[in-house]
């Protein structure tokens, strides 16, 4: 399985694109999923992932890239949810599962509109074969920005993430760090669809942190560990999905699933824990 990989490696471009792809994506979404699990919003990775399906419908019907489209209504999905949540008597599950229904039920009638399923197709569960060398240069420079910031404000999210209201004693501007998490979030979830589409995204942002949660003791390893996996898991994902001509993102999401399943049983984390409950 490693020699066909390896040699489809060398000889041709579009696997090329693909494995840059799909190590960038699986290490920067390793990196947002840690803050995501640690603050509870599991779920808010889930509805940014599907609210971005009308604007990459409408990029398409327009001819823009669809970066454009799903980052716009990426971020308009999170100001409403928490706008919604901070305004009203309506919990944020609640408040995300009505901006969540609404943007998928838009961008399916936007598909209708945009007739071509075909490429819209490849949106949702994910084609990372096909990626382009512009997509791949906007990948990168997302990325990138979503690294740096990470970088720059990794304290603060940090202090915000475990102990808001310590954060706000200290004078810090929590909702100020939340949205600009959210904006993360959104350039995250953007950027992976194209290898795993919008329906797996979450799965990409979750599954590895949550493995690395299970071993890790400070957010700092936890990160680390977290963006390690999930670029293992991409390659590995895109290794057979490429070797048995299956798809890609479903690859992925599946070895990072198996990667869990493995970590659940034989963490010091959870072997600690069912010692306590057997006491």
């Amino acid at each position: 399985m490693i020699q066909p990989f390896i040699e489809g490696l060398q000889s041709f471009h579009f696997l090329q694109n693909a494995f840059i792809t799909a190590v960038i994506i699986g290490l920067v979404s390793g990196v947002i999923g840690c803050f995501i699990i640690l603050r509870g919003m599991s779920l808010m990775g889930d509805a940014i992932s599907h609210a971005v399906l009308p604007g990459v419908a409408i990029s398409y019907i327009l001819g823009l890239n669809f970066f454009v489209g799903a980052i716009v209504f990426g971020l308009l999905a999170s100001l409403l949810i928490t706008y919604i949540k901070g305004n009203s008597l309506i919990k944020g599950d609640t408040a995300i599962g009505i901006i969540f229904s609404s943007f998928l039920a838009l961008g399916v009638i936007l598909i209708g509109v945009a007739k071509s399923s075909t490429d819209l197709f490849h949106i949702l569960f994910g084609n990372v074969l096909a990626v382009q060398d512009t997509d791949l240069w906007i990948t990168l420079a997302v990325s990138g920005l979503v690294l740096l910031v990470v970088f720059l404000f990794f304290k603060e999210f940090l202090l915000t993430s475990f102990d808001p209201i310590m954060a706000r004693a200290l004078g810090m501007n929590v909702s100020f760090y939340h949205y600009l998490l959210m904006f993360l979030l959104t350039l995250v979830a953007v950027t992976a669809m194209q290898s795993v589409g919008t329906i797996l995204i979450v799965a990409m942002l979750i599954t590895p942190a949550a493995t690395a949660y299970l071993y890790a003791n400070s957010l700092r390893w936890m990160v680390i560990l977290a963006a390690s996996l999930g670029t293992l898991y991409s390659i590995l994902g895109l290794m057979i999905g490429y070797t048995y001509n299956i798809p890609v993102g479903s690859c992925i999401v599946l070895t990072a699933t198996f990667g869990f399943a493995i970590s659940f049983f034989v963490s010091p984390k959870q072997q600690h824990l069912r010692k306590r409950v057997n006491n």
